[in-house]
């Protein structure tokens, strides 16, 4: 468990550790630049204000107890009464400005999570980046990011923060203090201090990758959790319990690994941290109790140097007392710096593209045109088409078939923006006037009338177009199951066979209009009597339309026909006539 540490791994963790305060900065400078800066500031000055105000009454409480303890020891009765006055007055300060300190940090906090994660969610939007991260070797659960590394960021990040100024605050107030009862302790505190510090940056290092390790397992348990409850129907049929429990069984082994090493960690710190504090109770003893016998000074400077050399030495120590917080958070703060870093790429995916790729998007046009555009994948390993060309205007149809694995969807997507590794020339219209209707339709959280309207939650159809457009594609039994009523919340994802999600993909398309639909598989799970009937709707609605499928039966309802065949190689040919043009033919000379 206990690996060296060559120069090597040395370097490379101060470079992390760079790039981890770098991040922090870019996070943390971004919201006190933003809309909300003002109050953002604000609050941040009153902490600071309340925390000196904090450290001084903590400073006046030393001196009152000091005060009273001598006073009992001379068995001054006016001098103990005093005592417990300045003691009761300070109390009660010290009460409040404690209760709106804490008030203040949790408000910050909150203002702070609640940006950051706004922030966060409008740039995973952003160019699509959501899909594109998808599969990620450096980002893994993005959604445990924005939630729960956020949460912990904003907070931890203010509780540290706020440490560390209450830490100078009071080395500044207690460090008089101790130099005039003895320049010894002063001295004795600093170099114990940077010792236990040291020491615990040497045992506990290792704890902020296996934090950052422990973050992922635990967010891989969840999502294989989740993944289960989303595909129960699929596990049941296939009765892949057992499959399914090896799985999250081996993700649990996985945690258990990772936190048994933790804890073989944190007992090699607790040995050195538990000895290092109760080395520090009899320290300042030993130098003041002599002192103290010899009558050069009170009783109550015993105890005033007790609590003035903990106080200096908490300050001084804040890495050594905290070592096993800071290695969580920061393993957090890295996971949250790779993932805006990360989306800092994807801001200017656009920006990029424009530049350096060869493929050239134009937005423009009222026709869907490919002029030699060459498919391929995401990681450009592999040519799915090559020098693609053709041209389809509003009112047309073209319908893309193929085996399995040639590229058919990928066209699409390349149409669509979400694969942008092709080469070549491609012109549509705006993504606002095209529609794709995916084989298995995403269901959202809502009433009927919410997934009709889906994406375009301010569409203006009134209730009878709704009604007229359900009745069309055949919904009309799924609006009697909710008795009429658009405005009712069920569980659409598991009420709605295949099927009928389909239909209601139809459905959106018939009330949003767009220029152009793209039907991938769009129609696979419906009976040819229904297929037949949207597909003759989607022609009389004026849609151009580009369809992928395996059915011989979608060639009657398409113009043209485009054949995707082995190594980039296609033919395109007018329905029922010969092929028009060959790729094939051109580039393996068959």
């Amino acid at each position: 468990m206990n690996e060296p540490i060559t120069p090597a791994s040395r370097i490379a963790s101060k470079e992390k550790f760079r790039k981890t305060v770098r991040q922090f900065v870019s996070i943390t400078r971004a919201f006190f630049k933003s809309e909300r800066r003002v109050k953002a500031r604000g609050l941040l000055i009153l902490l600071v204000v309340l925390s000196v105000a904090y450290t001084g009454i903590i400073v006046v409480i030393s001196y009152a107890g000091r005060d009273l303890m001598t006073a009992i020891e001379r068995k001054n009765t006016h001098g103990y009464w005093e005592a417990i006055g300045r003691y009761a007055i300070t109390f009660v300060a010290a009460v409040l400005i404690n209760v709106y300190y804490r008030w203040t940090q949790e408000t910050l906090a909150l203002l702070w999570r609640e940006w950051l994660t706004q922030h966060l969610i409008k740039r995973y939007f952003n160019n699509r980046a959501y899909y594109r991260l998808r599969g990620s070797e450096s980002i893994d659960n993005p959604d445990q990011r924005i939630s729960e590394d956020v949460r912990n960021f904003t907070a931890d990040s203010l509780t540290y923060a706020l440490m560390l100024v209450q830490s100078v605050m009071t080395l500044i107030g207690f460090f008089g203090v101790l130099w005039g009862i003895s320049g010894l302790l002063v001295g004795v505190a600093l170099i114990y201090a940077a010792f236990g510090t040291f020491m615990c940056i040497v045992i506990g290092r290792r704890l902020v990758s296996l934090q950052y390790d422990k973050y992922q397992k635990e967010a891989d348990m969840r999502y294989g959790l989740v993944r289960i409850r989303d595909n129960a129907e699929s596990i049941a049929f296939y009765r892949g319990e057992k499959r399914e429990h090896r799985d999250l069984i081996h993700r649990l082994s996985a945690i258990v690994g990772n936190m048994r090493t933790i804890i073989f960690w944190n007992r090699n710190l607790g040995f050195f941290r538990n000895s290092y504090n109760y080395l520090a109770l009899i320290l300042p003893i030993l130098i003041v109790a002599p002192m103290f016998m010899n009558g050069s000074k009170p009783f109550g400077v015993v105890t005033q140097t007790i609590e003035s050399f903990a106080q200096v030495l908490g300050a001084v120590s804040l890495v050594a007392n905290n070592f096993e917080d800071l290695s969580t958070y920061l393993a957090g703060v890295q996971r949250l710096g790779i993932l805006w870093d990360d989306l800092d790429e994807f801001d200017a995916e656009e920006e990029r593209s424009a530049r350096e790729s060869q493929q050239q998007i134009e937005e423009v046009g009222n026709a869907v045109r490919l002029c030699k555009l060459t498919v391929l994948t995401p990681d450009k390993a592999k040519v799915l088409a090559k020098e693609l060309t053709f041209e389809l205007n509003p009112n047309q149809s073209l319908m893309i078939m193929g085996p399995s694995g040639s590229g058919k969807s990928s066209v699409l997507r390349t149409i669509a923006g979400l694969w942008t590794g092709g080469v070549g020339a491609l012109e549509r219209p705006a993504l606002q006037h095209l529609m794709f209707l995916p084989q298995r339709p995403y269901m959202i959280p809502g009433s009927l009338r919410d997934q009709l309207r889906y994406p375009d939650h301010d569409c203006s159809a009134d209730d009878d177009t709704i009604r007229r457009v359900v009745e069309q594609v055949n919904l009309t039994d799924v609006l009697n199951r909710v008795e009429g009523d658009l405005d009712r919340v069920i569980d659409w994802t598991n009420i709605l066979s295949l099927g009928e999600q389909q239909r209601v993909s139809f459905a959106r398309l018939f009330l949003r209009r767009p220029k152009f639909a793209f039907l991938d598989e769009a129609t696979s799970a419906l009976d040819e009597d229904n297929q037949k009937r949207l597909y003759q709707l989607v022609r009389e609605s004026g849609i151009g339309f580009i369809s992928v499928g395996h059915r011989e039966t979608l060639v009657q309802f398409h113009e043209h026909i485009l054949r995707l065949e082995s190594v980039g190689g296609w033919v395109l040919r007018r329905h029922e006539e010969l092929p028009v043009e060959s790729e094939t033919s051109r580039q393996t000379g068959v």
